[in-house]
């Protein structure tokens, strides 16, 4: 039978990318972590991580595998949310402002959850840019945001709180030459072809730990879209650093993306939950803020190999 505690000591082992970091982060020894994810894999009879000179990374199973761990994590949450408040008597509405890459890979499953719990509270999603994110919390027009929090900049007037942390990768495609290295370093990343995101300030983001370096992507090309990105990194056309969050091991034309660790400091993309500190937040915007918190346990989640980017 799967237990919780191997759920819990497998999106950890994800997360840190090392069982020792995992087992310190669980304050348990590093067998009891190893031990766990083995019976696991046995119970699974898949492997779910491989192993490294660096560490472990998840294999195509293990990120498959990766998103149930999570839904079943939130999932007791959730259940363990209900007795707190009654929530047929919350009712109302709430504006909530979203980043792009909180809406695509983060919001739905969350909205969902929070909906069903909450049937009478109305949640109006707006999508939008940081900028125009901050100022609807500035001026009342959003009770709360979705957003990249690592790329918050009024940090005098909004308060956040990080739910999760995504390390960044270097995507790759499955004949690349960097297949055969267990990490690649920002200097050996300057000689090949770079693939730019620019959506939600990825690229300002990548420039800020690239400029603490001397050296600089070769970008051919820039996009909003995540999934031209996928498809060129696929195709062998380039390469490029995303987070765990965006990853998905499958291009749309169905050729593989692989990922690589980054040798040296590079920032993870930290999704959180913001708001106006001066306001008092209505019941119906503090229920949400309550039941987010509480999905992810109060305290930060590393994906948890699950990009600001």
């Amino acid at each position: 039978m799967i237990t919780f505690r191997q759920i819990r000591y497998f999106i950890a082992t994800a997360d840190k990318g090392k069982v020792s970091l995992a087992a310190a982060d669980l304050n348990v020894s590093q067998s009891a972590v190893s031990t766990a994810i083995k019976d696991l894999e046995d119970q699974l009879n898949s492997r779910l991580f491989t192993r490294q000179a660096y560490g472990v990374t998840l294999t195509f199973e293990g990120h498959q595998f990766l998103q149930h761990a999570r839904n079943i994590i939130a999932a007791v949450a959730e259940a363990t949310r209900a007795p707190y408040r009654p929530s047929e008597s919350v009712e109302g509405n709430i504006e909530v402002g979203v980043s792009f890459t909180v809406a695509a890979y983060f919001l739905p499953n969350l909205l969902a959850r929070f909906q069903r719990i909450f049937p009478k509270v109305t949640v109006h999603v707006l999508e939008h840019h940081r900028d125009d994110i901050e100022n609807g919390l500035l001026d009342g027009k959003l009770d709360l945001a979705l957003m990249l929090v690592s790329n918050l900049r009024n940090i005098a007037q909004i308060d956040s709180e990080t739910l999760l942390r995504s390390p960044r990768k270097l995507w790759l495609s499955a004949n690349h030459h960097f297949m055969k290295k267990d990490a690649v370093s920002l200097e050996e990343i300057t000689n090949e072809p770079y693939v730019m995101l620019t959506v939600d300030e990825a690229d300002r983001t990548a420039m800020r730990y690239w400029e603490r370096t001397p050296y600089r992507p070769n970008v051919i090309f820039a996009t909003s879209s995540v999934e031209a990105v996928r498809s060129m990194v696929a195709l062998g056309m380039g390469i490029t650093i995303l987070s765990d969050m965006v990853y998905r091991p499958w291009s749309l034309e169905g050729y593989r993306v692989e990922t690589r660790p980054v040798a040296g400091i590079v920032p993870t993309m930290d999704v959180g939950i913001a708001w106006h500190r001066q306001n008092t937040l209505s019941l119906p915007a503090r229920s949400f803020y309550d039941f987010v918190i509480r999905t992810y346990g109060g305290a930060v989640h590393e994906i948890v190999d699950e990009s600001g980017r």
